[in-house]
């Protein structure tokens, strides 16, 4: 098994696990350059809400998309619209990634603006 398939198999699991409970998920997925969060319906089919550092007004506040405060930015910005169209609780979904640097700031950040999961 290389590094992706590792990771796929560990985000299966926590999307099984989501599905079982049927909650609305807060879904991450980062590259080197950018880093993205999609907050998904509790059937999974329907996009709710989503941020990302590929936006033209976050790349205004950060220009470099590939570190932790870009990923802060961008944890406080999908904070702010999911509570626009109501939504206070998620799951989290990190799709595999490790609990660490972006993944953990974009996640810390959406706590601190008032998401709940």
């Amino acid at each position: 098994m290389d590094k992706n398939q590792t990771r796929l198999r560990r985000a299966r699991k926590t999307r099984a696990r989501i599905a079982e409970q049927k909650r609305v998920r807060l879904a991450v997925h980062r590259t080197n350059s950018h880093i993205y969060a999609q907050i998904f319906s509790s059937c999974g089919t329907q996009v709710l809400a989503a941020a990302s550092t590929a936006e033209a007004d976050v790349k205004k506040q950060v220009p470099n998309g590939g570190n932790v405060e870009a990923a802060k930015v961008v944890g406080k910005l999908i904070a702010e619209r999911a509570k626009a169209k109501g939504i206070d609780d998620v799951a989290f979904d990190r799709s595999g990634f490790h609990f660490h640097g972006r993944v953990k700031a974009l996640a810390e950040a959406a706590r601190e603006s008032g998401l709940k999961f």
